[in-house]
């Protein structure tokens, strides 16, 4: 009889959300304890890797450190421990439910048969799901029982759908992240800031923090922007509000036939109907058109073909045409049975990764089309015979290059006229390459309106709207930085508030309002705004988030960096101090002054390739943290002849900050200017300064390309006082 074993334990759990010791994104950190799978790698289970393969297939896709395809299947055979089984099948979960992740990393511990294993991952209730059925699946192929991995995908993919932002949204982080633009989600909807502080713009699906409410509002009022539209000489279909079935048929007549009746403030075709003749279908249409709006529109049906146009700071950058839904009889099959397979489409779903929505038999608007044909859900449908089920709403193929200048011109002035720097262009036209007047005209113009029509087209080339909508919101002229603020990472234990706090005052001084999250409180434009410890994940966060601060700084700890992550994705200029404060970590593992270097180097990786590492020379161990610096590297030390320094001066013309003779000496490789002498750089309160913490703040004020002499000035006038 086949061994059973216990379950691998999880020891515990660790959200990181930000550049940690194992990556620059998010990640899970769990620590494992295999108990007595210690002694069994994967090759001493019988059958172990046939079923995990089973399961998984694309296991086999999984290059793991062999760096090739087949690579992890490789070490299943070879024997491999299961925390390291356990990542890759937490990886693969997370592929099937289509949220692609590839990096992951499972490290043992010095106590025997325990690991830290992390996956990446950007949201942490997906994260723990994928590791709630990764734990499962593994403990059932270890002991030989069965497992459905159906219902594992499913729950995957629910808490995606639940956490994860919707398509609009993401495409527009996602294109941010690709110009290096950070972002923060500041709710769990779509609420989102990309970039930080005083540099931030805020997006909420489609819509930007320079979308006018009273646009929007205007956008909502159809009646209102057609009147709107039509006072600038941009062609709308005649129309009518009306307040109730009677009034509706009245308009009808009035207007003439055919006519569409739809809600004055719906959206997504929600209680439209279109092409109306009889009497019975108006007022039908009416009572379906009233529950989605404030009032009904009754206007003048326009023969032609749906499309929407984005609209995207004055230009047009993407169109889509739409098409009817029809099924054909076959003389054998309901509707109902026919309307099933045409739901099968993969282009077709209820969430909003789907360009399509499923054909609902039930919903008003196709049962009114089906009243109209005579036709019932359990109606066999005669061979050839095609029942229309939707007029509108399936915008889903793109016609951009075929858009001709009179219609772009046409959509971008509706926008500009209801003034949406974001809109949505509903159009009725006969062909979209065609000059506009005589064939078509403007139905709706949007605010927020959904992109995956042009992200996911049915037929044609998906469209870079996200980046459009980046690069409005962050023009390309301001560089490689935008979205950016100066901002000034310290780490260490020695003397950093007042690091922090010194050189926040020097950055107030050089005319940026700024903002300090330190061990001593939260400063903004040197008031303290907020009395307790915000070195931490929690107070950077805050900080910036703050529209105000043009400039920030922020001390964290070796603590922080192991439980929380930088609450920022880069820095401009990255502090290491010291290395001090090893004894207190023996809970994360570290039990020897040699291991703070992987979790302090992070200070350091984070740091902007035109930023600076500012190192503490005097300390070998922290000056050697100058390798991994993508950016300039500044050094200070307390002592003349520090032969790093000297080193660092001559082979890299590089910069430092040394004492010599009381004097403090700002160094570029064989030049040198004074600042002034220690006593004369005393501050104003006469609080005795730690000489290396005050050489620290100089040479990061330095690295900030803030001037000497405001830098002397600037001690001399901070009135210092420890929280």
């Amino acid at each position: 009889m086949a061994k059973t074993f216990n379950d691998i334990q999880l020891l515990r759990t660790t959200f990181l959300r930000g550049p940690s010791v194992w990556t620059y994104r998010p990640v899970l950190e769990v620590w494992l304890d295999l108990g007595e799978l210690e002694d069994y790698p994967s090759n001493k289970i019988p059958g172990l890797n046939e079923r995990l393969t089973t399961w998984l297939p694309d296991l086999v896709e999984h290059t793991c450190g062999v760096g090739e395809r087949g690579g992890f299947i490789q070490r299943l055979e070879g024997g491999t421990w299961m925390g390291h089984v356990l990542e890759h099948v937490i990886i693969e979960l997370l592929n099937l439910a289509g949220m692609p992740a590839e990096f992951g990393q499972t490290r043992e511990i010095s106590q025997r048969g325990v690991y830290r294993m992390v996956f990446r991952c950007p949201e942490e209730a997906v994260a723990r799901v994928a590791l709630e059925y990764g734990h499962k699946l593994l403990m059932a192929a270890i002991n030989d029982l069965p497992f459905d991995r159906k219902p594992a995908i499913h729950a995957i993919k629910t808490a995606i759908n639940d956490r994860y932002l919707g398509p609009s949204t993401g495409c527009i982080v996602d294109a941010a992240g690709e110009r290096r633009i950070p972002h923060i989600r500041l709710n769990d909807g779509n609420l989102v800031q990309l970039g930080y502080g005083a540099a931030q713009r805020r997006i909420w699906t489609a819509e930007s923090d320079q979308t006018s409410a009273i646009a929007e509002g205007i956008a909502q009022d159809k009646d209102f922007t057609k009147r709107l539209l039509t006072a600038c000489g941009v062609p709308v279909p005649e129309g009518q509000i009306v307040a109730n079935a009677e009034e509706a048929w009245e308009v009808a007549q009035d207007i003439g036939f055919p006519v569409t009746v739809k809600p004055s403030d719906g959206n997504h075709a929600r209680g439209v109907t279109l092409e109306l003749y009889q009497e019975a279908d108006v007022k039908a249409a009416f009572a379906l058109a009233e529950p989605e709006g404030s009032d009904v529109i009754v206007e003048k049906f326009i023969d032609g073909v749906e499309h929407r146009l984005l609209v995207v700071g004055g230009k047009v950058v993407a169109a889509t045409k739409g098409e009817t839904v029809s099924v054909h009889g076959n003389g054998k099959a309901t509707l109902r049975e026919l309307v099933a397979v045409l739901n099968q489409d993969p282009r077709r779903g209820p969430e909003q990764e789907y360009p399509l929505d499923w054909i609902n038999l039930d919903a008003g608007a196709v049962k009114l089309e089906l009243n109209r044909q005579h036709v019932t859900p359990d109606s066999v449908i005669p061979q050839g015979q095609a029942v229309l089920l939707q007029r509108n709403g399936n915008m889903a193929i793109d016609c951009t290059d075929d858009v001709h200048p009179d219609v772009a011109y046409y959509a971008t002035l509706a926008a500009k006229i209801v003034g949406l720097d974001i809109a949505g262009m509903d159009m009725i036209l006969k062909d979209v390459s065609q000059p506009m007047q005589g064939q078509g005209a403007i139905l709706e113009v949007n605010a927020g309106p959904g992109l995956l029509m042009h992200l996911k087209p049915t037929s044609g080339a998906p469209r870079p709207v996200g980046m459009a909508i980046a690069d409005h919101l962050f023009p390309r002229e301001d560089g490689a930085n935008a979205g950016r603020i100066p901002l000034v990472g310290i780490v260490g234990t020695r003397h950093n508030a007042f690091i922090a706090r010194l050189v926040g005052w020097l950055l107030q001084l050089s005319g940026k309002l700024t903002g300090v999250a330190s061990s001593e409180g939260m400063f903004l434009n040197n008031r303290q705004t907020q009395k307790t410890n915000t070195a931490n994940w929690a107070g950077a966060h805050r900080l910036l988030t703050n529209r105000l601060a043009q400039a920030a700084v922020i001390q964290t700890t070796s603590r922080s960096i192991l439980e929380e992550g930088l609450a920022y994705d880069r820095c401009l200029v990255g502090v290491v101090t010291d290395m001090d404060g090893f004894e207190t970590l023996a809970d994360h593992d570290v039990r020897e002054a040699s291991q703070m270097r992987r979790v302090l180097r992070t200070q350091i990786d984070v740091v902007l390739s035109d930023g600076a590492g500012v190192l503490n020379a005097d300390l070998p161990e922290v000056a050697d943290l100058a390798e991994l610096c993508d950016g300039e590297v500044v050094l200070y030390s307390a002592q003349a002849n520090n032969a790093v320094v000297a080193a660092h001066r001559g082979a890299n013309e590089g910069r430092a900050v040394l004492l010599r003779n009381q004097q403090v000496i700002l160094a570029t490789g064989g030049l040198e200017r004074a600042l002034g002498t220690l006593d004369a750089l005393r501050l104003p309160t006469g609080h005795a300064v730690d000489t290396s913490a005050l050489l620290a703040a100089i040479a990061t004020a330095w690295a900030m390309d803030i001037a000497p002499d405001l830098i002397a000035a600037g001690i001399k006038t901070f009135e210092y006082q420890p929280a």
